[in-house]
């Protein structure tokens, strides 16, 4: 730890994402480059609902780290609460980066700052697309972001959503998200293999979904979209990989269409078996209607793989460029996302230089540039 520099204290919810571990891992690789000291507390090892993926992957978090509390963070917000204004006030630092503002725990933070005269920012990945707007809710949050000297976003979207508030642009800092990848990935050696292979047999395509089996993922309309695309082409398959509430009901419609033996039903999946199954996939199929960013994406791209996505998705103005990186469709739309499913799979008429496409959008969404973003803007905060 350098002596005479300010210390920045960043706190996440969980260590369940690799995401966060993969970019802290990176700002605390860079931290040196800038004239701050870093630490790092995450609230608990894993989240709720987050258990069914299982324990955190140690692997991703090569940086010093505090966790206030075992397992699940499905403790009662007074507790939660106590826990981390006891922190703060514990660890002196010039700068509390603050997880969210949603929780009452993060308004007790809020407070400990504002009482402790303590510079804060926030995390924030919502966007204006995310959740029906309450009169009382955006009085509050309005206050929260009044009084917060510093946002660090995912992108354009939650950028825009947060100056919706009034908030000066120049104190929004993003793109700060980015996938956590296999530690031996090699975009190269991806490109080789698209070298060696530049056809996919597009008489049978292969779709892929990964993420939660649950309503807001839009399932209902992947399934209906893809009955439509098998009737066009009898060898098509669907690939859900993830665990979720929705996996017998989806099931059980897809045994209804007689479907059953072309969608699979593959579970939770590491990410080397994600690698694996883009690898064997035509595109990635993300059908959300609400969903602040949808790192999936991300991971498509980083295998070259083209991708249909909804538009309420906040990561596609960045990353979905239609034709080139794949399309996008109206949430809901089931014709829009069959025809849509559709198009991707005339892109695997030329997969290299579709790979080489997706790779190069992608290649400005990595977890260095993303921790970057957030020394940046810790420094610019402290010296403001």
């Amino acid at each position: 730890m350098k002596t005479g520099v300010p210390m920045v204290r960043i706190y996440h919810n969980s260590m369940w994402a690799r995401y966060k571990g993969a970019i802290f891992a990176e700002v605390f690789a860079l931290h040196g480059g800038f004239n701050l000291n870093v630490a790092f507390v995450h609230v608990a090892e894993t989240s709720d609902g987050r258990e069914v993926f299982g324990p955190p992957d140690l692997s991703y978090h090569s940086y010093p780290h505090q966790v206030l509390f075992k397992g699940s963070d499905r403790i009662p917000a007074y507790k939660l609460a106590i826990a981390l204004v006891r922190d703060i006030v514990r660890n002196k630092s010039e700068l509390v980066v603050i997880p969210g503002y949603h929780r009452v725990e993060y308004w007790a933070m809020l407070w400990a700052c504002i009482v402790l005269g303590r510079k804060r920012a926030v995390f924030c990945d919502s966007t204006a697309n995310d959740n029906p707007k309450i009169r009382f809710k955006e009085i509050a949050k309005s206050f929260f972001f009044r009084h917060c000297q510093g946002f660090f976003c995912y992108g354009i979207r939650s950028k825009e959503y947060i100056q919706s508030y009034g908030i000066d642009p120049r104190l929004i800092y993003s793109p700060c998200q980015a996938a956590a990848l296999p530690h031996d990935y090699s975009a190269t050696a991806i490109l080789r293999r698209y070298q060696a292979c530049n056809q996919r047999d597009v008489e049978s395509p292969t779709f892929l979904f990964v993420g939660r089996l649950s309503k807001e993922k839009g399932l209902d309309d992947l399934l209906a979209a893809f009955r439509r695309v098998h009737e066009r082409l009898p060898k098509a398959k669907l690939l859900l990989a993830g665990p979720g509430s929705d996996r017998d009901r989806l099931q059980s419609q897809a045994m209804a269409w007689g479907l059953e033996a072309s969608i699979g039903f593959l579970g939770n999946q590491t990410p080397d078996h994600i690698g694996e199954l883009l690898e064997i996939s035509t595109a990635m199929v993300l059908p959300s209607h609400r969903e602040p960013w949808g790192l999936v994406v991300n991971e498509a791209l980083s295998y070259g793989y083209p991708v249909v996505v909804s538009d309420m998705c906040g990561c596609t103005p960045e990353l979905v460029f239609n034709g080139v990186t794949g399309f996008t469709f109206p949430a809901g739309d089931v014709g829009a996302l069959c025809e849509s499913m559709h198009q991707a799979i005339a892109l695997n008429d030329d997969r290299f230089n579709t790979a080489k496409r997706c790779l190069e959008v992608i290649s400005q969404y990595t977890p260095d540039r993303a921790a970057f973003e957030i020394l940046k803007g810790c420094e610019q905060i402290l010296k403001a």
